[in-house]
């Protein structure tokens, strides 16, 4: 087994579904594909806090993730709209370029809050990525993205992001009516949120840096293994 799947394993015995990761521990931020139960992103990620009230991770610069490509090799970004979701698909191997990236998660909420920064740690923007709420096991956390976004600039405006590949997914039966009805809805909720500027926003997490003793965590083998107990 790689180094980082032997990391991985030590801190599913400490940690567990029931207990929490401690800071510096590595784990795995994974998600399904739409429609489907395959992981097709995994992304080792160090832990900066994990409670019942939070759960912060690192993904650092350089990390090796998996990620969704179509068949050919194609990354996914550069398909037309129209085709993007119908044509066949498999999965990659890459690198995180640029800045790393601080991701928040409060447990039971739709949607993660992500932090990037330029270069020399010039704070960029919030993100709100809306998806299924996280769900925990010994390795790591899962979940589903629901293709649209929100982001947060400094200056506390907000705008949507991805409505397009929202409609598209829904032309393409990867979001049927009442999923799409309950993303809307998360979606109202983290503009509440946002806009009464609580928390994850108030938190001064733009401050945060990491831990420079922390290493990149490495991409372990077994990547896609199926949780034997999974928990929200």
């Amino acid at each position: 087994m790689a180094e980082g799947g032997a990391t991985m394993r030590a801190e599913e015995e400490a940690g567990g579904t029931a207990g929490h990761w401690a800071p510096g521990a590595q784990i795995l931020w994974r998600y399904r594909e739409n429609g489907g139960a395959r992981i097709h992103i995994a992304r080792p990620v160090t832990v900066v806090r994990d409670d019942p009230e939070l759960l912060a991770v690192w993904m650092a610069p350089g990390t090796e993730c998996v990620k969704p490509v179509l068949a050919d090799g194609t990354p996914v970004h550069r398909e037309p709209l129209g085709t993007r979701y119908t044509k066949p698909r498999t999965v990659g191997r890459g690198r995180w370029l640029g800045t790393g990236v601080l991701k928040l998660a409060r447990p039971g909420d739709p949607w993660s809050v992500w932090l990037f920064w330029e270069p020399g740690w010039r704070f960029k923007n919030w993100y709100v990525n809306l998806e299924e709420p996280l769900a925990r096991w010994a390795g790591g956390v899962d979940s589903e993205d629901h293709f649209l976004d929100i982001s947060v600039r400094p200056d506390r405006n907000w705008s949507w992001l991805d409505e397009d590949e929202f409609a598209q997914a829904r032309r393409d039966g990867l979001v049927d009516s009442a999923l799409a009805g309950r993303v809307r809805e998360a979606g109202r909720a983290a503009v509440t949120v946002i806009e009464s500027w609580g928390p994850p926003f108030a938190d001064g997490w733009e401050n945060w840096r990491p831990d420079p003793s922390w290493t990149v965590p490495s991409l372990p083998r077994d990547w896609d293994r199926t949780p034997a107990h999974a928990s929200s």
